[in-house]
């Protein structure tokens, strides 16, 4: 298992995690667990907040905000704003890979930009993307 300093978390994954899904939970648990032990701080971007938070607003689910501010503050996670760089990046992305969708591409771009060493997801496409490590659930290897 590689040793990981900064990993960015796709929404997937978080969603699985704080909404504990009963086919993901345990194991993006145990991942954040053992990013966690190898030191590693993580990052989102604003535009994780806003899909993560969809669900919780249409469906007058506010404890599920609260859960996502919780694991923000808890993990101390870095929240990544949209710059020039990263759009710029994404249009990159977008020409060369593009059957990407838009955000996705904003996502990986945020990554690259912020210098993430791994991109945590659950989109087996993205993992074609060849400038950052994108790894899904189910290719995550245990220590």
């Amino acid at each position: 298992m590689n040793a990981y300093s900064k990993v960015f978390i796709d929404t997937a994954p978080l969603v699985y995690y704080l909404q504990k899904n009963e086919n993901y939970f345990a194991k993006v648990k145990n991942i954040f667990l053992e990013l966690d032990y190898m030191g590693a701080s993580f990052a989102l971007s604003d535009i994780t907040i806003t899909e993560y938070s969809v669900f919780p607003y249409k469906n007058n689910r506010i404890d599920l905000i609260y859960t996502l501010n919780n694991f923000i503050n808890k993990s101390k996670a870095d929240i990544l704003h949209t710059t020039r760089d990263v759009a710029d990046r994404a249009a990159k992305i977008r020409a060369e890979y593009p059957f990407f969708k838009t955000m996705d591409s904003l996502q990986l771009a945020f990554a690259f930009v912020d210098r993430c060493d791994l991109f945590l997801t659950n989109d087996k496409q993205l993992k074609q993307f060849k400038d950052l490590n994108c790894v899904t659930l189910e290719d995550w290897k245990m220590m």
